[in-house]
């Protein structure tokens, strides 16, 4: 092979190579990774908001449960004691819903309006009893209903990414705290046993 051959032959293999060099050179190549990771960020944002959104639903409905059972409960029970309990729980769950709302409505979430068909059966059932069977059933739904509210609380507590959200619900773990130990004292003293905790397994 003449030497001109040679230079023709070493520049066809330069020119077959560069078409699988110049891509591993190119600087738009190198943006993908990051690209892939901003992804992942933004689908970890999206069901964050998904679980706060799920959070303040579930939280709006078993705060219109405890203003309805509270009316038929300061209403209906048997001992001054429930009545009081009842009538505290639609005070203070009143404002909770409101703060509850108030939050929802900047973040764009709408909430249910009504109860559940599960709280409206047990309010069916509530209101077909009287004295003490009426308190003993309303004691054994509120203390339930306080022991999971206060785990479901905590939980959102500790994930929330948004800052209002966050501080309604440090503002409404108080008073879900302080109504826990108030059913539970109430419960305790009229005989009625105490559910296991949400989370945990009875023996």
């Amino acid at each position: 092979m003449t030497f001109a051959l040679k230079q023709i032959a070493v520049f066809g293999v330069a020119v077959l190579l560069s078409p699988v060099l110049l891509p591993a050179q190119d600087p738009s190549q190198q943006s993908t990774p990051a690209t892939t990771q901003d992804s992942g960020a933004n689908i970890g944002e999206m069901s964050q908001a998904m679980r706060d959104k799920m959070f303040l639903q579930k939280a709006t409905e078993g705060g219109i449960a405890e203003v309805k059972l509270g009316q038929l409960a300061a209403q209906k029970g048997s001992s001054d004691e429930v009545k009081t309990f009842g009538q505290k729980m639609v005070d203070d769950h009143t404002v909770l819903n409101t703060d509850i709302a108030s939050v929802a409505d900047t973040m764009g979430v709408r909430l249910p309006k009504t109860i559940t068909k599960e709280d409206q059966a047990e309010y069916d059932k509530l209101s077909g009893l009287s004295g003490s069977d009426f308190d003993r059933e309303y004691l054994i739904v509120m203390v339930k209903a306080h022991h999971t509210d206060l785990h479901a609380f905590r939980m959102a507590a500790d994930h929330t990414g948004d800052s209002s959200l966050g501080e309604t619900i440090a503002k409404a773990l108080r008073v879900i705290r302080e109504h826990t130990i108030m059913v539970d004292k109430l419960a305790r003293d009229k005989g009625v046993p105490m559910p296991p905790r949400p989370g945990t397994h009875s023996s």
